[in-house]
């Protein structure tokens, strides 16, 4: 899945990336609203996660303009404002959900997947298939021929 990450916190960019990536996504780190909005009217993205207070262009701001420019990619917002306002001005503004900061990996991880269960195009990607051997990066399994493949976590990854 390709996913654009707006996130101008270098310890939270970093750890939202490499969670991310350690489980088979394609990230893009913008670091500024101005450069997040560029990117997701440039580029084509399977989900959006946008942190609300950034430089130049506020997450919120940026998810309004990618929603009238018709951009639909599923949208989470990131952010330290966990006021029942601020999540419902989020949810009106277009967002798919809405995560306070701190948050666990292991609840954003399950969120992202449970995104990915209700749009069927990001399941779609998610899943790799050559010849009898299939692997899903969701649930980080191997199979050849219907039959599992047990693999460490460090193999699965340079698979």
């Amino acid at each position: 899945m390709r996913i654009l990450l707006a996130e101008d916190h270098d310890e939270t960019a970093k750890f939202v990336e490499k969670g991310l990536w350690e489980l088979g996504h394609e990230v893009m780190v913008a670091r500024d609203g101005t450069t997040a909005l560029r990117l997701g009217q440039d580029e084509p993205f399977d989900l959006l996660i946008l942190d609300r207070m950034m430089p130049g262009i506020d997450g919120l701001a940026v998810l309004r303009k990618l929603r009238a420019s018709g951009k639909a990619a599923p949208a989470i917002l990131l952010t330290a404002l966990g006021q029942i306002e601020d999540r419902v001005e989020g949810l009106d503004a277009g967002a798919d959900d809405y995560l306070t900061k701190p948050f666990a990996m292991s609840e954003f991880v399950a969120r992202v997947n449970a995104l990915a269960r209700r749009h069927g195009s990001l399941q779609a990607e998610t899943r790799l298939a050559v010849g009898s051997l299939e692997m899903d990066l969701l649930v980080r399994e191997i199979r050849r021929d219907g039959e599992p493949i047990l693999l460490q976590p460090k193999e699965f990854r340079l698979l």
